[in-house]
């Protein structure tokens, strides 16, 4: 799977999925432009890049504020020509979020805001980019509990997922026709930070474990292979799909403890 000669553009790039995902896809010839909230964090994904011998430069970006998505893709075309592949990885999983009743209406909106419009605007801004490239591979990072009910409550996290996996569909549609391709990417549990966080206690992880039939949490670079698949040419006949990396999590019928 070669990224030769292409450009792309990796939200939530300063860790976790994103910057494997960075690492990846410079290890498979694509130059990174790596996006986050946290510059700071952007740049040490372009030294790590850098250091393994790629090409990368970093922008920060607020994926929920229309002139920063702008700015990003800008930022790749100025940069490096063109704009091939928009992986569109950024998200939050608030720690306060819960069941309907007890989760705050600020914890609903700001995760909307993120993890749903900031999807949105990134092929807002994205789409006439790889339009101008004469077509690319638009990769969105959804989840597994987009599929199934979580059995941990994380009601504003799981509604914007679904909302990933409508727009990635819907997307797919439209622009199929044009060579962009738009898949959506849903991994299973991760032992990342972001959901370490959340599952902040042995009894929430154990809750979690006991539903995946390989018995453990994912990895982000297991998901940056996932990712490195979809926006290469490798799946060229691909498009529309929820794409699924989950350790079986949503093939098993499991009894909660």
């Amino acid at each position: 799977m070669r990224l030769d000669d292409k450009v792309a553009l990796i939200t939530g790039a300063g860790s976790g999925i994103g910057r494997e995902s960075a690492l990846a896809f410079a290890a498979a010839g694509a130059a990174v432009v790596a996006a986050d909230v946290r510059e700071e964090a952007a740049r040490e994904t372009v030294a790590a890049v850098e250091a393994a011998g790629g090409r990368a430069s970093a922008v920060r970006a607020d994926v929920a504020r229309a002139e920063d998505c702008q700015a990003m893709v800008a930022h790749a075309e100025a940069t490096y020509g063109r704009l091939d592949v928009l992986f569109n990885n950024a998200g939050i999983m608030d720690g306060r979020d819960d069941d309907a009743v007890s989760t705050e209406e600020d914890v609903w909106d700001l995760t909307m805001a993120i993890n749903a419009k900031g999807v949105f605007l990134g092929c807002k801004y994205g789409i006439p980019a790889l339009r101008r490239a004469g077509g690319g591979s638009i990769i969105n990072t959804a989840s597994f509990v987009a599929l199934v009910g979580a059995a941990t409550p994380q009601i504003a996290y799981t509604a914007s997922k679904g909302a990933v996996l409508a727009l990635t569909r819907e997307l797919a549609v439209v622009h199929a026709r044009e060579g962009i391709r738009v898949n959506a990417l849903c991994p299973g549990p991760l032992r990342t930070e972001l959901l370490m966080k959340f599952l902040d206690t042995e009894a929430k992880k154990q809750r979690r474990l006991v539903h995946v039939p390989m018995g453990r949490f994912g990895e982000a670079r297991e998901m940056a292979q996932a990712a490195l698949y979809l926006a290469s040419d490798a799946s060229s006949y691909v498009t529309g799909t929820e794409f699924v990396v989950d350790g079986g999590i949503t093939a098993a019928y499991v009894t909660p403890e």
